[in-house]
């Protein structure tokens, strides 16, 4: 199943920005918990996670599976910095700042999952399009793996990526 994720929004004060996701997965809170907060879910459409302490405090690497214009795989060693099982996980690392993922169960007769995701990170006005063009690329990715087809990272292009990143940088609308 395909589903495109929403746009996402951002606020930013100088070079400190609030990137904002709201996502409605159709598939239960577990599924959802299991590919965002699991070294085994991870890496179906994020990034591998190597030391990964499921615990407050805990140690976490994510290791991006893709890489950037220039050919680099992002390694961003870091903290878990909040951790509830099944409704918040949050990581603190190097590059890319906060992140944060909150899961609430989706409206009666709706079901499924609600996904507040929130990434507070500092750079300039480029890194800030370039982060929301990939988690945007990313969420495509965290649909897709839900699904049961998780990332094939050797077949990876920035193509898409370059798509959003236009259209980000162009504004709503």
């Amino acid at each position: 199943m395909e589903i495109p994720s929403p746009y996402g929004a951002s606020e930013s004060t100088g070079d400190s920005h609030t990137l904002r996701y709201e996502l409605s997965i159709p598939y239960p809170v577990d599924e959802v918990w299991a590919a965002v907060a699991t070294p085994e879910g991870l890496p179906t459409w994020l990034a591998a996670a190597e030391p990964f302490e499921p615990r407050e405090g805990g140690a976490i690497t994510l290791r991006w599976l893709n890489t950037d214009p220039e050919g680099r795989a992002t390694v961003a060693p870091g903290r878990v910095t909040a951790w509830e099982p099944k409704r918040l996980a949050e990581y603190t690392v190097d590059v890319h700042g906060r992140i944060r993922f909150e899961l609430e169960p989706g409206p009666l007769g709706v079901g499924g999952t609600l996904l507040h995701f929130t990434n507070e990170m500092t750079g300039p006005e480029d890194r800030r399009l370039d982060c929301l063009a990939g988690w945007h690329h990313h969420f495509e990715y965290l649909l897709q793996a839900l699904g049961g087809t998780p990332a094939d990272w050797s077949g990876w292009t920035l193509d898409r990526w370059r798509e959003l990143r236009d259209r980000y940088r162009e504004g709503p609308g």
